[in-house]
């Protein structure tokens, strides 16, 4: 057969010599990887199988088996699975089609410690790549179930690999590591030696539920040994906690997850009657990175009567528990079960809403008992739980139970909306809270001003989905949820007496102001009117009370959402000194041509004020400058 040699992809080509040279002190790790792989193989082929019996396949014996060479150093890892195709090979191993590549990369050559480099080998599917760490030289040969020829793929792990077809490949993947020179000091073992295999299988795929399978070394007097199983295929989540030891539970979690990490939280659920389900959930300690992109890949792995059949099935939670990692094993269903029957079945949607419910009941128990750690899991996933607000309105009181939130009331603790009504003053009806980018620019914002003079607090809410979250739930305990951007306040039984005369005076004498000025910047407002909420500044634009927000509005474009443009409210300060002079020229002078450059100027101060720009920065900053230049 004729041998053809391609070069690596760059990345790949980077990636092999960091995990040579530089990066992982454990070498054993990828014994682990490459038992993974071969484990994902054999749960394909069963799956397929399931699903079409035509497929010219032997699963009698599905297995793993590791085959030690001592004179000729080498190590294979075989299996009997699902196998590649020729353009499977040299799209899976030669390359890394994977969009996250670069960012993989870039956390490689970033973490800090051994361990967390360690960790990171299983993310992005580069698990085979990590044999190169053990062996100057690796083989693969693999046959796909079904097809009648085989692909032998080999490389020293340098610039290139070979490709050639075989014609007598067995079913599956075998992987030949020619071993490199055992070297204590660097923590490269001696993977010949039967007692190393034995123990890396013990420590890391004791779970793993297909045999791994070695022939153990013979015995002086004896004849040829049997293959010997070297790992327990018990199932985590079918023993008793007490059997399980800690260590177990972290290995599975990180097997299903590729995370380096322990997980932050370990859930058991074990529900019997008319339909019968286990489940072992993890909550992790650490966001992925792409947890709130498109391409995240969600879901629980699902099992019936412990045969796999779906790696990430989606409908076992919603959408904001997708960082929950963990195992499903039903009773009741149907092996060959589709996705498009999961979304319709009533026994999926009673586990949805069982596990959903076990999930945050877990998280207000680690809020309850454990402050540290529930405050790493707020910092990594409140974002996402709290878009639950908006699509569980079944769950929404649990969600918010276990919500927290920065406030003026504190720098660094966060509250939750119970303890916020605890410290409402006398006389105070709503929960206040103000949307924005950051912390330090909306405490800065001139909406503030009144609220911080009263003592009034108030709610500093910077995830997008905040924008959102705030209307669906609308109230709590019966205090309803206010913007202190939205709408007229009156902050008169929240801190303080206003004099309702003297405010009346003020919107009699104001009025043509108000009323000229509306009329000047008709194109971007709707209204012009003094303000209750401002103490220091001379001016801030509002939304009224049922319109949206600017940033909503950007999100909703973003998203490719045509929303129309809302034309937004103008608040003058009437005790600034800015505005009293603003309002002596108006009566004093009928020529108001500077005047009205100057209304256009407040009003753009005033956007700028709360984080947006002027619709015309160029004529903002020439207006600027001629006033500046006068001054001079």
């Amino acid at each position: 057969m004729t041998t053809e040699t391609f070069e690596f992809q760059v990345e790949a080509r980077q990636l092999l010599q960091l995990m040579i040279h530089s990066v992982y002190s454990n070498k054993d790790v990828f014994l682990r990887e490459l038992v993974s792989n071969a484990s994902d193989a054999l749960d394909k082929l069963r799956l397929e199988k399931l699903r079409d019996d035509s497929l010219d396949a032997d699963v009698s014996d599905l297995h793993i088996e590791l085959d030690v060479d001592k004179e000729a150093r080498t190590l294979t890892v075989r299996d009997n699975g699902i196998g590649m195709s020729y353009d499977e090979v040299g799209k899976l191993i030669g390359t890394i089609a994977n969009s996250g590549t670069a960012a993989f990369l870039e956390e490689l050559k970033e973490a800090k410690d051994a361990a967390g480099a360690e960790g990171l080998i299983g993310r992005f599917g580069v698990g085979f790549y990590s044999g190169f760490m053990a062996a100057d030289e690796v083989t693969l040969v693999t046959r796909r179930a079904g097809e009648g020829q085989g692909t032998r793929w080999t490389s020293r792990g340098e610039a290139t690999y070979t490709l050639e077809r075989v014609d007598d490949a067995p079913q599956g993947t075998s992987v030949t590591l020619h071993l490199k020179p055992a070297d204590p000091e660097n923590q490269l073992h001696d993977y010949t030696s039967e007692w190393t295999i034995r123990e890396i299988v013990k420590r890391y795929s004791d779970f793993i539920t297909w045999p791994i399978r070695m022939v153990p070394e013979a015995k002086d007097g004896e004849g040829a040994p049997e293959p010997e199983t070297l790992n327990s295929m018990k199932a985590l989540w079918a023993r008793a906690r007490d059997e399980v030891s800690d260590d177990e539970y972290h290995e599975l979690y990180k097997h299903i997850s590729h995370d380096w990490r322990e997980p932050l939280e370990t859930i058991r659920l074990q529900a019997e009657g008319t339909f019968e389900y286990q489940a072992l959930l993890f909550v992790p300690s650490h966001a992925p990175h792409d947890l709130f992109t498109r391409d995240f890949k969600r879901g629980i792995q699902l099992y019936v009567k412990r045969v796999f059949i779906m790696d990430d099935c989606e409908e076992l939670l919603p959408p904001y528990l997708r960082f929950v990692k963990g195992v499903v094993d039903a009773q009741d269903l149907s092996l060959n079960v589709s996705r498009e029957i999961l979304q319709q079945d009533r026994h999926i949607r009673m586990m949805q809403r069982r596990l959903t419910k076990k999930v945050l009941s877990t998280v207000k128990e680690l809020k309850t008992k454990d402050a540290d750690r529930y405050a790493t899991f707020w910092r990594e996933f409140g974002t996402a739980l709290k878009e639950g607000l908006v699509t569980d309105s079944e769950n929404r009181d649990a969600i918010l139970a276990v919500s927290s939130f920065a406030t003026t009331h504190s720098d660094d603790e966060p509250t939750t909306l119970a303890q916020y009504v605890e410290r409402m003053k006398d006389g105070q009806d709503d929960i206040w809270f103000i949307t924005g980018e950051s912390r330090q620019s909306i405490e800065n914002s001139p909406h503030m001003e009144a609220f911080r003079d009263k003592g009034i607090e108030v709610l500093l809410l910077t995830d997008a989905v905040d924008e959102v979250w705030v209307d669906a739930v609308g109230a709590y305990e019966g205090k309803k949820l206010r913007s202190v951007t939205k709408g007229e306040i009156d902050l008169d039984g929240e801190g303080g007496e206003k004099a309702g005369e003297e405010r009346e005076k003020q919107a009699e004498e104001y009025a043509g102001l108000l009323g000229w000025m509306r009329d000047q910047l008709d194109e971007d407002i709707k209204e012009v009117r003094l303000s209750t909420r401002l103490t220091v500044s001379p001016a801030c634009v509002v939304s009224d009370a049922h319109d949206l927000t600017p940033a909503l509005e950007n999100m909703y474009r973003a998203m490719g959402q045509e929303v129309p443009r809302t034309k937004r409210i103008l608040e003058l300060n009437p005790g600034h000194a800015l505005v009293k002079g603003l309002h002596e020229a108006y009566r004093a002078s009928e020529d108001r041509t500077e005047l009205a450059e100057s209304a256009e100027l407040l009003h753009a101060l005033a956007v700028l004020a709360e984080g947006g720009q002027p619709k015309d920065p160029a004529r903002f900053v020439r207006l600027v400058s001629d006033r500046l230049e006068r001054t001079l």
